[in-house]
């Protein structure tokens, strides 16, 4: 087995289909943003605020550098959960290798953008933005990233379980 890693686009539901799989795998989850966000004692707007997105990526890459080294010191598999622009950096897919098994849940922009209207003031890229405009633009920047990035892709469709859907296609 290996650790089992969840990316793609915000709204995907990366946060909570790797909430889903860690209860129904009984594995540790991880997930970057918070972890991010815990280490640096402020949310991720607050970063590209005060920081900028340069820093941002940099405390991504030092997240995954720390993942892979707390699986050196402690084996055994786990749940993470990305933020949505992690697998963009060349450096941060060569760590996801190292670090499991990347699957890519990727949806419709129509379904991206129905999910994320709700909660742009949350997310420093859309912010102040036209959000279709937006997510087609940045969906289109990141896909080719996430499809090397993977090892499984899962085409998500309206109100199913996502979860489930992994641990039947990985057999776990």
């Amino acid at each position: 087995m290996s650790s089992l890693i969840l990316e793609g686009f915000m709204g995907s539901g990366k946060s909570t289909v790797a909430a889903r799989l860690s209860e129904k795998l009984g594995l540790p989850l991880i997930d970057t943003d918070a972890e991010i966000e815990r280490r640096a004692g402020k949310t991720i707007s607050a970063i590209f605020a005060e920081e900028g997105e340069e820093a941002f990526r940099d405390m991504e890459t030092e997240c995954l550098k720390q993942i892979r080294r707390l699986q050196e010191k402690e084996p055994g598999d786990r749940v993470i959960s990305l933020g949505g622009g992690m697998p963009v950096r060349e450096e941060n897919r060569a760590l996801l290798k190292e670090i499991g098994t990347v699957i890519y849940l990727k949806a419709e922009p129509e379904l991206l953008i129905r999910r994320l209207e709700k909660e742009t003031g949350s997310r420093p890229m859309l912010s102040g933005k036209d959000l279709a405009e937006r997510v087609h633009s940045l969906l289109g920047e990141r896909e080719e990233a996430y499809r090397e990035a993977a090892d499984v892709v899962i085409l998500l469709e309206e109100g199913e379980d996502v979860a489930e859907r992994i641990r039947k296609e990985l057999r776990r």
